[in-house]
């Protein structure tokens, strides 16, 4: 595990290059995923983290208010970190953002292989597993707690 006093957040409502250049690393190049950015990238009530560690970019997500509830996605890691609690910590801080945004409740798209990942931090599984370009996904959910 990295010493989490190393690492620094920057919240931006722009879509950061750090934050693209981490998410076309792992979701273009590793993955394979040809459509990663869209719309909500450019919406200014979508908030962008990318993490830091000793100011090298490690980590990015970036979540929004959808209806009723706040949606997290685009979670990734650069490869050289994971297994090390940074994706955890960019949740666990996406979250309290959201709680203090007033959001009750979090939604996502997980990859089905990431599926324990999440419910280890609360998050459970809701409907039929389906396809994002070609890869199974399962939605997922989090009632937040102050």
């Amino acid at each position: 595990m990295l010493d989490r006093k190393n690492l620094r957040i920057r919240i931006s409502n722009n879509l950061p290059e750090d934050a693209r250049i981490i998410r076309e690393a792992v979701f273009q190049i590793e993955q394979g995923f040809t459509d990663e950015f869209d719309a909500i990238d450019e919406d200014v009530n979508t908030i962008h983290m990318v993490i830091y560690n000793e100011g090298k970019p490690i980590g990015t997500c970036r979540h929004f208010k959808e209806n009723d509830a706040y949606r997290i996605g685009r979670l990734a890691v650069v490869k050289e970190y994971r297994g090390q609690g940074i994706g955890e910590y960019i949740v666990l801080c996406a979250e309290k953002e959201i709680f203090k945004r007033g959001g009750q409740e979090v939604v996502l798209s997980a990859q089905v292989r990431a599926r324990g990942f999440y419910e280890k931090i609360g998050y459970r599984a809701e409907g039929d597993i389906y396809m994002d370009e070609d890869c199974p996904h399962i939605g997922m959910r989090k009632v937040l707690e102050g």
